[in-house]
């Protein structure tokens, strides 16, 4: 039997925590019952610097719950690298680990079936979504074009698959050697190459609370995956460039020929207009760029992604 972990990141979850400490419990209870993994089996839940009850929460259901472990970060840093500390932390204490948000949105009753397939050989097992009805029209057309954006970008990644999955620790320790402080880890993972499978589920309802991820977040989350794995933007722009400057030739051209015949355009909105468009072009290029430049800087500046304040288990 497997030493099973489920990785839970949380951030201001102390509307949904409770019922999903019972959930999980249950789970690995009925999956204990049935073999599929060792007694010794836990979930551990990360809190990412949580500014409400979370904490207290977990502690609490720590000392009262057999399988329940806590891992405190010293500040928030991200749910990508929230989970990463969850996942590097028990690397070595398990045989596989399963990421799942705290609202449980996720079906976790498909765990039993990656259990299935990772015994059967798969080291990365990922939960993917077999329908988005629960997600508003916005949310779905949006996630929708942003899986696909990546895949023009030459971006691996899998479709309709957010951060539920299971990793063998196998997997845990390749995904260890990934030291970018950028974390996209949707799109890391997939790099790793190692056999992997999937697993459909429906997405359920929020149980409580409201999700974290605002629409500033989730735009911010898919600009750092598209420009995390791909110089494609920086490419597109550089055709831009030379189109432009061949669009700006052939007008140069036109211009002067019409200046010759003496049919002299005249307008200044037209030229307004250009240099407008021309200037905006380029901000945009410059910020583009310096985007790229700014990863860079925050790489070689070499800080830790994450540092743990504080971890309890039951011994």
């Amino acid at each position: 039997m497997i030493k099973l972990g489920i990785v839970v990141p949380c951030y201001n979850e102390e509307e949904v925590l409770s019922d999903t400490v019972e959930k999980l419990e249950t789970l690995i209870t009925g999956l204990i019952e049935k073999d599929r993994i060792s007694r010794d089996s836990f979930v551990i839940y990360v809190d990412d610097g949580s500014r409400d009850k979370t904490w207290e929460i977990i502690d609490r259901f720590n000392r009262e719950k057999q399988y329940v472990q806590g891992l405190k970060l010293a500040g928030n840093v991200g749910h990508q690298n929230a989970l990463f500390a969850g996942l590097m932390t028990i690397r070595d204490e398990v045989d596989a680990a399963v990421s799942i948000d705290a609202d449980l949105q996720d079906d976790i009753s498909v765990i039993e079936e990656m259990i299935v397939k990772f015994e059967s050989g798969n080291d990365i097992v990922y939960g993917v979504r077999s329908e988005r009805k629960t997600d508003s029209f916005f949310k779905r057309f949006t996630a929708q074009g942003f899986y696909k954006i990546m895949k023009m970008m030459g971006t691996k990644s899998v479709y309709n698959h957010a951060d539920y999955r299971l990793m063998s620790r196998r997997a845990l320790e390749a995904l260890s050697g990934y030291k970018e402080r950028n974390l996209f880890l949707r799109g890391i993972v997939p790099t790793i190459g190692f056999k992997s499978d999937c697993v459909y589920y429906a997405r359920k309802e929020r149980l409580a609370g409201e999700s974290k991820y605002t629409l500033k977040k989730m735009i911010s989350f898919a600009f750092e995956g598209i420009t995390s794995f791909s110089i494609k933007p920086m490419n597109f722009i550089m055709g831009a460039g030379v189109a432009m400057i061949i669009a700006a030739v052939f007008a140069a051209i036109y211009a002067l020929c019409s200046y010759l015949s003496g049919n002299v355009v005249r307008g200044w909105t037209t030229i307004i207009w250009s240099l407008w468009f021309i200037g905006g072009a380029l901000m945009f290029s410059l910020g583009l760029v310096g985007q790229y430049i700014g990863k860079i800087y925050m790489e070689v500046k070499e800080r830790p992604r994450y540092i743990v304040e504080k971890r309890i288990k039951n011994e």
